[in-house]
């Protein structure tokens, strides 16, 4: 299993226009580490209208930036938000051709149809979300191997077009799909493009069967979207390390996490769809049938975890004690915090399950550039552990 850094480049409140610089100032920085320690590839997200929860708006520009301050590390776009209002498929190949020649051929990009939220800022129709999806799929790659470019459909119509530059890795970069539910992951397996999902207080065995959901499809795939297929599972996770786990608890790793679970229901108009479920689960708790199921996003009647009470709790506007945050959501096996060791256990779960590529997500909420550092370099100490 590699080891890549995901950031979304958080910023809580209260706003400060010096904050803001600070935040890409060390965005930067932890990048150079992440390049010096071993860490695969550098995954930077695209939102908008997302306030605090990101200031990754303009992820091309950040990663150009990052791209003349690094040697080795790989550079991953996950996602470039693909219907044509946000970003039209001639500007999605044009820039990320651009970025493999500035940074020598490390590009790695993904696609994704983005939410109802960012949908509606832009004016796109849920309807055409998905299909337009698609056909940037089948047009970057093509765009970046073909001298002419032509594709016709109802919402394009381009003739013999010279789309330039050509990327610097033949025939073009791996492409990805990011993907938070079980047709997504068959999806992007039909596609033939990476998978890049979230473990996000996701069970373990939810956590395989989309990898085998991914894995049967990929092995079907005889029409890949681009040249090659690139067969692999990348997901997210929360990960702090620090010398102990008593410190990783005082560091506020588990407070952070669940700072990023409420803002993201918030930002992704999920909130009232997560309560009413929690209700619906607070119900199925008094069935004693139901008292060992898993209040998962594909099951939505089975008893609430202990995390997701607590995030429950947040959202209604209780103030949640820290220690409480961190003991109920370090029983999840998709927090990964603490010291070394117990990093490391939780780490060796998902290499288990057969995940290619865990993008560590270090930079959550408020915790200080310092402690994110400390955890990025603790974290390198591990990655030759994983290697084979």
């Amino acid at each position: 299993m590699e080891f890549d850094v995901f950031t979304e480049i958080q910023d809580p409140g209260p706003r400060q226009a010096a904050q803001e610089h600070a935040r890409f100032t060390q965005a930067i920085e932890q990048a150079k580490l992440a390049d010096e320690l071993g860490y695969g590839c550098w995954w930077q997200v695209e939102h908008h209208g997302a306030d605090e929860f990101s200031l990754s708006s303009a992820p091309e520009l950040l990663l150009a930036a990052i791209s003349q301050q690094t040697n080795r590390i790989r550079l991953g776009h996950s996602a470039v938000l693909a219907p044509a209002k946000f970003n039209h498929p001639i500007r999605i190949a044009e820039r990320a051709a651009t970025l493999d020649h500035l940074s020598n051929g490390r590009l790695e990009m993904g696609l994704t149809r983005s939410t109802i939220p960012e949908w509606r800022l832009f004016g796109i129709d849920p309807a055409d979300a998905r299909t337009q999806t698609q056909q940037a799929f089948e047009m970057v790659p093509r765009m970046w191997t073909d001298e002419l470019f032509s594709y016709q459909s109802e919402f394009f119509d381009i003739r013999d077009v010279p789309v330039r530059p050509k990327p610097v890795q033949s025939p073009h970069p791996p492409l990805w799909q990011a993907a938070a539910s079980p047709p997504a992951f068959e999806e992007a397996g039909r596609r033939g493009v990476g998978v890049l999902g979230t473990t996000l207080w996701e069970p373990l065995e939810r956590v395989r069967r989309l990898i085998g959901l991914y894995r049967d499809a990929s092995a079907a795939c005889r029409n890949p979207v681009g040249a090659f297929q690139n067969d692999q599972v990348a997901f997210f996770t929360f990960v702090h390390c620090a010398d102990t786990d008593e410190e990783a608890m005082r560091h506020g790793a588990a407070t952070a996490a669940a700072w990023y679970t409420v803002k993201a229901l918030t930002f992704f108009d999920a909130k009232t769809m997560f309560l009413e479920a929690m209700a619906r689960g607070e119900e199925a708790m008094k069935d004693p049938a139901n008292l060992t199921g898993q209040f998962v996003r594909d099951d939505l009647t089975a008893a609430p975890t202990e995390a997701q009470l607590v995030i429950g709790r947040l959202l209604e506007g209780e103030e949640v004690p820290d220690e409480e945050i961190f003991e109920a959501l370090n029983q999840q096996d998709s927090l990964i915090v603490g010291s070394q060791d117990t990093c490391r256990k939780k780490l060796r779960a998902y290499a288990d399950l057969g995940v290619d590529r865990l993008m560590c997500f270090h930079q959550v909420g408020a915790l200080p550039h310092d402690q994110v550092m400390k955890s990025m370099r603790l974290i390198g100490e591990l990655i030759p552990e994983f290697a084979s």
